[in-house]
């Protein structure tokens, strides 16, 4: 059973079927079938049951009517209003955070994504520790606890508490080892794939770097991994290009911050690629929901390209009218499909633009006799023009700064322009 209260006052309640459909996605995604769902809108909620008395009492009533074993709710519930909640009901209570987090745990495929899962899990449990053993009666002293007086509670808050504390430590190892990685490709131009989840970014990391082995799927939350490939642009340029976890609404704190050694790769990207659904009716909303989640990583200033994708599903007219639109909001914006044929070469030009952008002018004078130097120019450059002087060549390309490194090293004169 699928409950949504959003406030009165709020702009949720124009949009609360939609946010149910999104939830019941959810339900779905983790092995549920949904026989209803409920609406209240409310003032504020109620500090001991969310929904006031009287919806509590018609909710009782409706799942058995239905014969429902489960309710989930749409928005987050203080532990007390969950435990009240069953009560209340006699049923399993959860709520859209809990939901989330489930997913994630049948998802999450790496023992890097399986830990930042379980870190999250744990977090979200330990205030909620009461409800979860309320009926176990406590025990005190016996053989094997820490000390006397000591319930089944305590014992599992102080494991919890300990294996949090061992969590952070090996995540802190698994972000030291991403950043040595990092340091390997630092002279490599990175973009990262962002966006609301389900948006298509596996399907363009697959589509343009040409790998069959990434994995695809149209469901929530396919992605839990991030996943990085070299793509080759045209006109020797070439750019890493790394999948990321989607974003949702609502997504759960916890779950943000355990997911940050996997997000770094977003901090670190030159270049983040807003992927949109641009046939999903909510679009603008997914929009906003990937901006705010990004500012809270403190990647709100980061170069941005915004790619809407899954063109293939608008008629031509819709296309059109959306093109007119965004291109006066967003006017380097991009729209692909993995679809059609061609369809990713907007994208191609756009990086290609922006590796080329990131690659510095350069006057290279070389010696003639250094063949394996300038081959490399050729392979690795972009070479604009050559020409001959006493001996020497002197070309202006553009290279990039590893390149540029091995030829300064190797006492090549390499100058800006």
């Amino acid at each position: 059973m699928l409950v949504g209260a959003p406030l009165k006052r709020s702009d949720a309640r124009h949009h609360v079927g939609e946010h149910l459909e999104e939830l019941a996605q959810l339900a779905d995604t983790a092995g549920a079938v949904v026989v209803g769902e409920m609406v209240q809108n409310i003032d504020k909620p109620n500090a001991a049951t969310y929904l006031g008395k009287g919806k509590v009492e018609e909710l009782s009533r409706f799942i058995e009517e239905k014969n429902a074993s489960l309710i989930i709710f749409d928005d987050e519930l203080s532990p007390s209003q969950g435990k009240n909640l069953e009560d209340a009901t006699g049923k399993r209570v959860m709520d859209r955070a809990e939901l989330i987090l489930d997913i994630f745990a049948t998802r999450a495929r790496s023992k890097e994504a399986k830990m930042q899962v379980e870190l999250a899990q744990l977090q979200y449990m330990l205030p909620r520790l009461t409800r979860m053993w309320a009926h176990l009666e406590k025990f005190r002293g016996g053989i094997g606890v820490r000390g006397p007086g000591e319930t089944q509670l305590e014992t599992d808050r102080r494991l919890i508490n300990h294996r949090i504390k061992i969590l952070k430590q090996r995540l802190d190892e698994v972000q030291r080892a991403r950043e040595v990685q990092r340091q390997g490709r630092r002279n490599e131009f990175l973009a990262s794939l962002v966006g609301y989840t389900n948006a298509g970014k596996s399907s363009i990391l697959r589509s343009i770097a040409r790998a069959p082995d990434v994995f695809v799927e149209d469901r929530l939350f396919a992605t839990l991994d991030p996943l990085t490939r070299e793509i080759s642009l045209g006109e020797n340029y070439k750019a890493l290009l790394s999948d990321t976890v989607g974003f949702i609404r609502k997504l759960p704190h916890n779950l943000v911050a355990s997911f940050r050694a996997t997000l770094e790769e977003v901090m670190q990207s030159d270049l983040l690629l807003h992927v949109v659904d641009a046939s999903h009716p909510r679009w603008e909303e997914q929009r906003f929901v990937v901006d705010e989640v990004l500012a809270d990583l403190g990647a709100a200033e980061k170069p941005k390209l915004y790619v809407f994708n899954k063109i293939d599903l608008l008629s031509p007219e819709t296309l059109a009218g959306m093109r007119e639109r965004i291109g006066n909001l967003i006017p380097d914006a991009v729209f692909v499909s993995t679809v059609l044929e061609d369809g990713l070469e907007p994208l191609k030009r756009a990086l290609l633009a922006a590796t080329r952008k990131d690659r510095k002018l350069s006057e290279i004078r070389i010696s003639s006799t250094e063949g394996k130097l300038l081959a490399e120019i050729h392979r690795f450059g972009e070479v604009l023009e050559q020409r001959s002087d006493n001996g020497d060549i002197i070309l202006r390309a553009r290279i990039g700064e590893a390149t540029q490194g091995r030829l300064v090293r190797a006492g090549v004169k390499v100058s800006q322009i």
